[in-house]
């Protein structure tokens, strides 16, 4: 079993390692910003400080050396380039290589791992005695001004209060004062005066908190840096209370009094008792005529208005978080599932009785688990920023292979998905970046002669669409061509050679196996495998894929998807004595179907609906039901792909709340069913898959003409 803390030092260095490459990327397109720059320096600190602390010392010392590189940069000592960029990036893979090897993965290169240090230290200027300036050329250092500003030794107050619990983080805060002596000049004062009686007192617990005056020339960022992987355990107060002469401020320092209300030692009400017999400075300006009570009283006015306000900007609330590993939460969605369930079938009962007080329990009791459903379902939720922040390295690595220079941009990054909808669309959305990178946007020199910028862009928005999220991966690139792609679907068979199609039914020929207009084979594409396995994994996530293009203005891919793959609301239809569940995020309406409406077809399966022609698919006869149909049947309206396609069926009984169970391996093959749900009887109803049921019938001139 892993050790507890070790673990949870594992799963915060995945999460700083996203941070990194995140800001990293950046920093890239902003090589001067301070703030990421920092954001780069804390996590690489954290990273070291933190492996250190609980025995990773190779993790900690690898990074020691990449940190180095990055203090100099934070004090302005190296400038930011791409070069440097590229190694620390590399640096952050080779951490992560680390991780896994302890985690039981496959061992780091420890070669690499030293070439990567190598590259890094020819950033260094090469000596400890060596001015900047004296350095190689390819060393990007800054120059030192010729008559530099005297460095400033600020004198700080520092409380440091631990909380009670901290050494069961394996933390250790006498190591942390040691660190902070190598500062500079300290003092440090422990304050014991929480300390209970000895029968009282549990030795696993803190019990003493520091007050320490340190006068550095490091500046604060330092100090925090000292407590910065233990910032949550805490109460850390950092403030200056000497700034070297800088200001050329003048008198003596603070009265003892107001020292031990700043500090918090002595309450200001206790300060003003023991001075009561004192007046006031505003009395006393008033009473020498120096200044009228209308304006002492506007100063002060003044003086609270501005406290308020500071004391308001400094209140943050506290928001209280814990880590849960992912089988929990998926178990809780499953329990979820069976109580929603249950709760159909406890409906049910109360309905058939008509008791009333079992009818109320049944609201309450239906009311509830609605509640608690989208509670569950909204822990899994996760902004698929997480996910977008995944591809920008994609787009940094691939680009630069293949000679282009391209940046990525995002929208939504807020919007929510399931995090196993997330899961399963990260592969589908690789395959759709590297095929705008290699296929859509052209190179520099290209773009250039096309009249566009010589820098290309991806771009990837997330938009909330009722129960689904619509995804768009878009380019600025030169288009499909709509010649070449007819032309290898004729060559493959997909489609005649005279049939004329429209732009998205041809652009949809993409998505068949094996299909790939490249020229030749690369490491990225040509083989002609990709694009059918995101239509798959789409199709698997219940969701749809669309194509829009203009030649020279680049291509857009639009996928539509489901919120979570758990509990959906649905449409509950009957056909015979079989029960049917339709997505009801894919349905526009319902209307009636005649004998004298078919009648009027001539056998064509098309309904007139309020002037409209829709074409439908008469799933009786689809699934060769036994038995009469009714005279009057129902036509699901749905629209799929921007087509609005009817679904015959006997009845529609109403809405419904569908817990999605997956079918055994017998039936995970059979076409259009996509899984099934059990109702608040106890029978079974079997979940259409509407695309695919459209998709088979689209080409079969019996059901759909």
């Amino acid at each position: 079993m892993k050790d507890q803390h070790k673990q949870a030092f594992m799963e915060e260095a995945y999460e700083l390692l996203t941070e990194l490459e995140s800001s990293l990327l950046e920093l890239e397109d902003a090589p001067e910003d301070m703030d990421i720059i920092g954001r780069v320096f804390r996590a690489m600190h954290t990273i070291k400080g933190s492996g250190a602390m609980f025995g990773f010392c190779d993790i900690a010392a690898f990074t020691h050396e990449v940190e180095t590189v990055f203090d100099l940069v934070r004090n302005g000592r190296i400038l930011v380039n791409k070069e440097l960029i590229r190694h620390t990036l590399d640096a952050r893979d080779q951490i992560k290589s680390l991780l896994d090897a302890s985690d039981g993965g496959n061992d780091a290169d420890t070669g690499a791992g030293e070439r990567i240090i190598a590259e890094l230290r020819r950033f260094l200027p090469e000596g400890p005695g060596e001015k900047p300036e004296a350095s190689s050329k390819a060393s990007p250092v800054l120059k030192t001004p010729e008559a530099p500003l005297p460095q400033v030794r600020l004198t700080y107050r520092v409380r440091f209060k631990p909380a009670k619990n901290v050494f069961f983080s394996g933390a250790n805060p006498v190591a942390l004062l040691n660190e902070l002596r190598g500062l500079g000049e300290c003092k440090i004062v422990a304050q014991r005066c929480e300390l209970p009686l000895l029968d009282e007192l549990d030795p696993e617990l803190c019990y003493i908190y520091w007050d320490i005056i340190l006068t550095t020339s490091e500046g604060v960022n330092a100090i925090k840096d000292v407590f910065i992987f233990i910032d949550d355990d805490c109460e850390l107060r950092i403030e200056i209370i000497d700034d070297g002469g800088w200001l050329d401020n003048e008198g003596g320092y603070k009265r003892v009094g107001d020292i031990l209300v700043e500090r918090g030692d002595l309450s200001q009400q206790a300060l003003k008792e023991v001075l009561s017999e004192q007046m006031r400075v505003g009395e006393l300006l008033v009473a020498k005529g120096l200044v009228g009570p209308d304006k002492i009283q506007s100063a002060l006015l003044e003086q609270q208005h501005v406290k308020e306000l500071r004391q308001e900007r400094e209140k943050q609330e506290s928001v209280a978080s814990i880590r849960v590993p992912a089988e929990k939460l998926d178990i809780l969605v499953n329990l979820v599932g069976e109580l929603v369930t249950v709760q159909a079938r406890l409906s049910q009962i109360a309905a058939n009785r008509s008791e009333v007080d079992l009818s109320s329990v049944a609201e309450e009791v239906e009311r509830l688990i609605s509640e608690l459903r989208d509670n569950a379902l909204g822990i899994r939720m996760l902004p698929i920023g997480t996910t977008f922040s995944k591809f920008k390295r994609l787009v940094h690595d691939l680009s630069r292979e293949l000679g282009k220079d391209i940046e990525m941009t995002t929208a939504g990054a807020e919007t929510e998905l399931d995090k196993n909808v997330l899961e399963k669309l990260n592969d589908p959305l690789v395959h759709l970046i590297r095929n705008c990178i290699d296929h859509g946007v052209e190179t520099p020199e290209g773009r250039v002669a096309a009249g566009k910028p010589s820098k290309g862009t991806v771009h990837l928005a997330a938009v909330h669409s009722g129960d689904s999220v619509l995804i768009r991966i878009s380019d600025d690139g030169a288009g499909l061509d709509r010649e070449a792609i007819r032309a290898k679907a004729v060559e493959q068979g997909l489609i005649p050679a005279g049939v004329e199609l429209s732009d998205r039914e041809l652009y949809a020929q993409i998505f068949a196996p094996g299909f790939s207009t490249a020229k030749k084979v690369s490491s990225v594409s040509g083989r002609g495998v990709g694009m059918d396995v995101v239509k798959q994994a789409i199709n698997s996530l219940r969701g749809s894929i669309d194509i829009s293009s203009k030649p020279g203005n680049g291509t857009t891919i639009t996928i539509k998807i489901p919120l979570t793959l758990a509990i959906i609301e649905s449409l509950l239809v009957k056909i015979g004595n079989d029960s049917f569940v339709m997505p009801l995020s894919l349905v526009d309406e319902c209307v009636e179907l005649t004998r004298k409406d078919v009648e009027n077809s001539h056998g064509r399966n098309l309904a007139d609906v309020r002037g409209q022609i829709i074409p439908y698919i008469p799933l009786r006869e689809r699934f060769k039901t036994g038995g009469t149909p009714p005279p009057i049947e129902q036509i699901v309206i749905t629209r799929i792909n921007d087509t609005r396609v009817g679904f015959v069926v006997d009845s529609v009984v109403g809405e419904h709340q569908t817990v999605i169970k997956s079918l055994g391996r017998a039936y995970r093959n059979v076409k259009g069913l996509s899984g099934a749900t059990v109702l608040g009887n106890g029978s079974v109803a079997l979940i259409l898959d509407l695309p695919q049921l459209f998709n088979a019938a689209e080409n079969d001139a019996k059901f759909l003409h």
